[in-house]
């Protein structure tokens, strides 16, 4: 979204509407009930998250995995969407097929965008197992062989009976993969590098471990034509059957760059559309690495999650009297923030999972208000923080006081126009929006990790007379713009306060959620 500036005698007539904020909603986390329920229930809620804002859902791998209760990151079987009776189960974790094509009615009902997480770096839970050459390689360094080649019996044979064939007939075989972590015929674990004509570890991988193609699973090898040729044709299957505006990338550290530039232009090619949304999944503290990614794209629209700016989230909560005047430091969206995709959590930083990212609770209402309240960045707004996480270890309620769609309200409704920050204090940020020239209210930011905060800031001259009040209700007093456009803005301890006209447009919308 660029914000319209006003133009000097320009009519408003001929300036350009502003475009409403983006705001995307991870519709899931890890610990969901398996009870096929969950398209059913973001279809009934795409009203509600349209009325708060939310223009995108990322949802979950739609396709069938290795059974009804699992997420779909161990999947099976691209081209069954909850249609086919495989893997003990019609439906996937989410649905069926029926539900996910109701869910896509209502997201286009509702003017919200659809992204698909894609799961294209591994396949799971083979029909049969077949006979291979291999080497065992060095868990720490994949480059390295640890073992003379030899045979073995790896799970690769993947013929989906229970589909037959309908919308591809595509069987996958030992050489249309470079490695596993299974011999079925000694029971025995390790990573095993598949041998053959043109077999290697793709070379376009991020460097861990030597070379970090080989994740879990049956690694797929996207050099392969044949693999190639089914891989797109799904992209563009699925892109059409769900009215995808997007997709979301699994793993991308661990396959190969330059198939990922080969399956997103296909797409778009196909569909003539250079307008849909990317962004991986590089999940790594190095802002260094995910600069030299994109660049290694060449010029291929991406963007990717901002690992280190969630690092910097949960030191920040975790550390006393932090510095918030750092908390950009090393992030993507402050190098490049129309690559960056801003969050605070997601299902592998929630607790509990591999990637867990601590955040204190009172830290979450200010880290929301950084990736929404601010210009730079495409903010992801997590479903456990949201709606609550249902289930797992330890069930937790809504984050924010249960007043996060509030903070994506006011996203919808205030955050537009010239930023101006006052990043003056460690403890104790703000910043201003001015708003644009249809959007005018603007609003006024307070956060402090500390005591109370106050900031000495202006807004306009244009908002002079006016009585600002925080639309969270965590500050309690009025506040009167003076002449010159300043005024005092608080919060509260450890808190956040969004300082707006108490008459601006939308003001009775909010605590409606």
């Amino acid at each position: 979204m660029t914000d319209q500036p006003i133009q000097p005698n320009q009519a408003e007539s001929d300036r350009k509407p502003t475009d409403t904020n983006a705001t995307l909603l991870q519709a899931f986390e890890w610990y969901i009930p398996d009870d096929h329920q969950h398209w059913k229930k973001l279809a009934q809620n795409a009203s509600a998250y349209a009325a708060i804002g939310l223009t995108a859902l990322w949802i979950p791998p739609p396709c069938k995995a290795t059974g009804p209760s699992a997420n779909g990151y161990d999947i099976y079987d691209l081209w069954d969407l909850g249609e086919f009776d495989q893997k003990g189960s019609v439906a996937t974790k989410w649905g069926s097929k029926e539900d996910l094509l109701v869910l896509v009615e209502a997201a286009d009902k509702n003017g919200i965008s659809l992204y698909a997480d894609a799961v294209l770096n591994h396949k799971a839970a083979a029909d049969r197992t077949e006979k291979c050459t291999v080497i065992e390689v060095d868990p720490s360094d994949r480059t390295k062989q640890v073992s003379e080649p030899h045979d073995i019996e790896g799970w690769f044979g993947f013929d989906f009976p229970g589909r037959a064939d309908k919308y591809s007939t595509f069987k996958w075989h030992w050489h249309h993969f470079t490695g596993t972590d299974y011999d079925d015929a000694t029971k025995t674990k390790a990573i095993f590098k598949v041998l053959g004509e043109n077999k290697t570890w793709a070379k376009s991988v991020d460097k861990e471990n030597g070379n970090f193609d080989y994740l879990m699973f049956a690694d797929i090898d996207h050099s392969h034509p044949e693999v190639q040729s089914d891989i797109n044709a799904w992209g563009v299957w699925l892109t059409k059957t769900l009215h995808l505006r997007g997709m979301r990338f699994d793993a991308v550290k661990h396959f190969s760059e330059d198939y990922l530039r080969i399956f997103v232009e296909n797409l778009q090619n196909e569909l003539d559309s250079t307008d849909l949304f990317f962004v991986g999944e590089f999940w790594k503290d190095s802002l260094e690495d995910m600069s030299a990614y994109l660049d290694r794209l060449n010029g291929v629209k991406f963007s990717l999650f901002d690992a280190p700016l969630v690092y910097n989230f949960s030191e920040a909560s975790q550390t006393m009297s932090y510095d918030l005047r750092k908390i950009f430091d090393g992030s993507l969206v402050a190098k490049r923030p129309v690559a960056a995709v801003t969050l605070v959590m997601n299902h592998d930083t929630q607790p509990h999972q591999a990637l867990e990212a601590k955040i204190e609770p009172f830290f979450k209402p200010l880290a929301y208000a950084i990736i929404l309240l601010r210009a730079q960045g495409y903010p992801c707004v997590f479903w456990g923080d949201l709606e609550g996480i249902a289930g797992g270890p330890s069930p937790e309620p809504p984050s924010c006081g249960g007043q996060l769609a509030d903070l994506i309200l006011a996203r919808k409704l205030f955050a537009y126009g010239d930023q101006e920050d006052y990043f003056d204090y460690a403890t104790c940020l703000g910043w201003v929006r001015r708003g644009t020239w249809d959007r005018p209210s603007g609003c006024a930011v307070v956060l402090s990790n500390a005591g109370e905060g106050t900031k000495h800031m202006c807004v306009g001259a244009e908002h002079a007379g006016e009585i600002w009040t925080d639309v969270l209700g965590w500050s309690k007093e009025e506040v009167t713009i003076g002449e010159d456009g300043f005024a005092d803005f608080k919060c509260p301890a450890t808190s956040v306060s969004i300082w707006v006209n108490k008459e601006a447009d939308g003001r009775n919308e909010f605590g409606k959620y």
